[in-house]
């Protein structure tokens, strides 16, 4: 009976915690549920992003494999404005960057690379757009605009890369002690497997008088 009676004051204590607390509770447990299927929606939503990025990535390539100027405008332009977040959007500007650069459109490579270094997600990105972005320049004689932009802060990584970019808009500049010391930070900063590169800038600098 003691028992009973026992069973009785905590169901009744029970009830009256859950008449206290159970709103709360409900609500909790309703905000973890949409939290959770929220969450998932988002999964599917960038899952279906990257899909069809990649396919229009993929016809992008296609495009520039056979020569298609047109499929490749048509691809590359639906990539960057109804996928921008994603890396296919990177990838495919700078593929885009590359095709009008070799057909000496340097107008439109420049837009391209832009966009890159101004929109990418990727850090790594957006330094090998600044870094081809300024061998454009280099190229269209903006020496000024192309100093600036290797400049700017990138990923030790690159930092090879970048002074030997340097070192040859400095030559272009006709300024040859600057190019000098470019390229000697270039060789200083080459890994072990940029040994190739190491080897260009050594041939350059021995071309300065070293």
């Amino acid at each position: 009976m003691a028992y009973d009676l026992e069973e009785q004051e905590q169901l009744a204590q029970l009830r009256g915690w859950w008449k206290d607390n159970g709103t709360t509770i409900a609500a909790v447990l309703l905000a973890v549920a949409v939290g959770a299927a929220g969450w998932q929606g988002w999964r599917y939503w960038q899952a279906k992003q990257a899909s069809e990025a990649a396919a229009l990535y993929d016809g992008l390539v296609k495009a520039m494999q056979a020569g298609d100027a047109k499929a490749l405008r048509d691809s590359g332009g639906t990539l960057v404005e109804s996928y921008p977040r994603t890396l296919y959007a990177s990838m495919g500007a700078l593929a885009a960057a590359r095709f009008h650069f070799e057909r000496g459109e340097l107008k439109d490579a420049r837009a391209q690379l832009q966009w890159v270094t101004e929109r990418s997600p990727s850090e790594e990105l957006r330094d090998v757009a600044r870094l081809r972005l300024a061998g454009v320049l280099l190229d269209d004689k903006a020496y000024d605009e192309a100093l600036a932009l290797l400049g700017a802060k990138h990923a030790e990584a690159m930092a090879a890369q970048y002074a030997a970019l340097k070192g040859d808009v400095l030559v272009a500049k006709k300024q040859p002690a600057e190019a000098k010391a470019a390229y000697r930070l270039a060789i200083e900063k080459a890994g072990e497997r940029e040994a190739a590169l190491r080897a260009s800038v050594q041939l350059r600098l021995d071309a300065l008088g070293g």
